[in-house]
């Protein structure tokens, strides 16, 4: 077998590599798994503390496991409903908790009568997760003088939460303590609720407020994508902590993270996210924990223990974020709120400093323009424009490489078998026409991380979910709709569902355009002088075609419009310098090879 078969042996082998690993890097979304939960039942009071309600009750003051109380059950418990213009749903008198709330502006599907997104559920349903607020007793204090998981409250069941109309619960242990929880909500996602004690009776009293958010299993969407985060996260004085949902500590063995002056906690999906957010309070500490047994998942907000002596009222307040991370809302309860570094709660990834001015610009295009996919060609002539004196020179320096081709070619001829004497030789050449053949590798460079960072803007950000472009592109951020087996819906048969093998293999509109477009452009630089790494970079655009295919509409979007302002940025440039690119004259000829490339002199 001669080298050459060698070779082409050898680049067939590393670029079926190079496929295996892009697909083990960027697998498509697997089938969201069953969900593995049913309902609960009360455990006996020696059970891990701070899980959830019915299941179990915040960590007491002062250490103690607290008793879990006999209550009605969920499904029994009287509701006060909640009306924004953002949210519906209801509080469980039972626990207070708010455990049932849906986002009005939000749809499972694109299809116009597909159910809105369902963010919390009770105890009792498919997927249990809620928001629990209550007193952990203290020193001297039993679990039943306090309100828990599973305590009544009286409200008004006629009521509705509103962001005009908050509503007032109440409870009396009977032995001297009263407690009052006040829940208002705004028109976006934020709800506040305030909480108090009054201590009517002879002793004094130890008590401290706690907040919780609890998920039953794992989330029947989860990813499990590596560019995303999905699970607990926390910000403390300054500092983000995200946790994945494998990392959560152990019930019973968690650890207490001490606050100082400010932070949040809470638990993230890919577009939505609840969040606990102490207010006007220091000194609170913050748990994230896992009940294996009973498989829940929590994090915890626990505030200062206060101290009521007879004729005392205690007041604390507590935020719960319960709904879509939207850049715009979120930034105004950071910058007009106050809650620290809110804006963080999205997932910037590594590349922060170019994934936050990149979404800032694509925002601010987007309502300009009134359209996210016009929007990222303009942020990609943005991005483009600012590269072009990085490009003019590389460009430059391609132009000069395409003009010594021949020449390159002529010493290959001459040089033979002897590769030594040819790199020598076109090194002589190089410097003798002032050529640096590596300046057109930093703009190539330069695109890598942006590039990586818009994919994770695209993939990340909830602006782009169900974002409509141009035609069949009704969501950007889900691959295109098109297929190759349909003839691109000329043929009345479906196309093959996202992500599964056949829409790999026969891909849509916007792939198509993006090989061709890489072709165009690799048309217009200098060909490798190896005939094997000739070959490889003539079938790399069409490789990429069927890598990039399942990616987000957006991000090909992207791709296409970063090729075709290459292709006409590069074209005139070298057009300047004198040479006259022939890219549509011999295309074919990138496939040939010649006799002696065969090694059949």
């Amino acid at each position: 077998m001669d080298n050459q078969n060698k070779n082409l042996i050898l680049a067939t082998v590393l670029s079926f590599l190079v496929i295996i690993i892009w697909f083990v890097l960027f697998p498509p979304p697997e089938p969201a798994p069953a969900d593995p939960n049913a309902p609960l039942v009360a455990t006996d009071a020696t059970s891990p503390a701070a899980t959830a309600p019915a299941t179990a009750a915040a960590p007491t003051a002062d250490g103690t496991p607290p008793a879990t109380a006999t209550e009605p059950r969920e499904s029994d418990a009287p509701r006060i409903a909640i009306d924004t213009p953002s949210l519906k749903g209801s509080i469980s008198l039972q626990g207070g908790r708010i455990d049932d709330l849906s986002l009005k502006n939000y749809r499972e599907t694109l299809e116009p009568d597909a159910e809105i997104v369902k963010l919390l559920s009770p105890v009792g349903s498919d997927a249990p997760y809620y928001a629990l607020f209550g007193w952990a007793p203290g020193t001297g204090v039993t679990a039943d003088a306090v309100p828990g998981a599973n305590t009544l409250w009286q409200g008004d069941e006629s009521a509705v939460l509103t962001p005009d109309s908050p509503v007032t619960l109440t409870w009396d242990n009977g032995a001297g303590l009263t407690f009052t929880r006040q829940i208002s909500v705004d028109e976006d996602f934020m709800f506040t609720v305030t909480q108090s004690a009054a201590n009517t009776g002879a002793d004094t009293v130890n008590l401290a407020p706690y907040g919780i958010l609890a998920r039953h299993g794992l989330p029947a969407d989860l990813k499990n994508f590596f560019i995303l985060h999905e699970g607990g996260i926390r910000m403390v004085d300054g500092e983000l902590t995200e946790t994945d949902y494998d990392d959560f500590d152990v019930a019973g063995a968690h650890k207490n993270v001490e606050v100082g002056d400010s932070g949040w906690t809470g638990m993230t999906d890919h577009f939505w996210m609840t969040t606990l957010i102490p207010r006007d309070v220091a000194g609170f500490q913050i748990s994230t924990l896992q009940d294996q047994r009973r498989d829940i998942y929590q994090t915890t907000t626990k505030l200062p223990t206060q101290t009521l002596a007879t004729g005392e009222t205690t007041t604390t307040t507590l935020q719960l974020f319960a709904g879509a991370k939207e850049w715009a809302t979120i930034r105004h309860y950071q910058n007009d709120d106050g809650v620290d570094r809110f804006i963080d709660s999205i997932d910037w990834g590594w590349f922060f400093f170019l994934t936050k001015p990149i979404f800032a610009v694509l925002h601010y295009l987007n309502a300009l323009i009134g359209n996210m996919g016009w929007a990222i060609i303009g942020l990609t002539l943005l991005i483009k424009a600012l590269l072009l004196p990085l490009a003019y020179k590389s460009y430059v320096s391609m132009a000069r490489m395409k003009e010594l081709q021949p020449q390159m070619e002529k010493i290959k001829e001459n040089a033979g078998d002897d590769k030594q004497a040819m790199q020598k030789q076109i090194m002589e050449l190089y410097k003798k026409e002032k050529v640096n053949p590596a300046s057109g590798c930093l703009p190539i460079l330069l695109q890598i991380p942006i590039f990586f960072s818009l994919y994770k803007v695209i993939f990340v950000t909830l602006e782009l979910r169900h974002a409509p472009w141009i035609g069949w592109i009704q969501d950007l951020s889900a691959p295109d709709p098109s297929s190759l087996y349909n003839l691109w819906g000329l043929f009345p048969w479906d196309a093959p569902e996202p992500g599964s093998t056949m829409a790999l293999i026969f891909i849509g509109v916007l792939p198509l355009f993006l090989g061709i477009s890489m072709f165009l452009q690799q048309k217009l630089n200098p060909s490798p002088t190896d005939p094997t790494q000739k070959m490889i970079f003539a079938w790399m655009p069409w490789v990429f075609m069927f890598m990039l295919g399942s990616f987000a509409s957006g991000l090909v979007v992207y791709w296409i419009a970063n090729n075709t302002i290459t292709f006409t940025q590069q074209y005139a440039i070298m057009r300047s310098q004198g040479y006259k690119p022939n890219v549509f004259g011999n295309i074919m000829d990138t496939f040939k090879r010649t006799p002696k490339d065969d090694g059949k002199a």
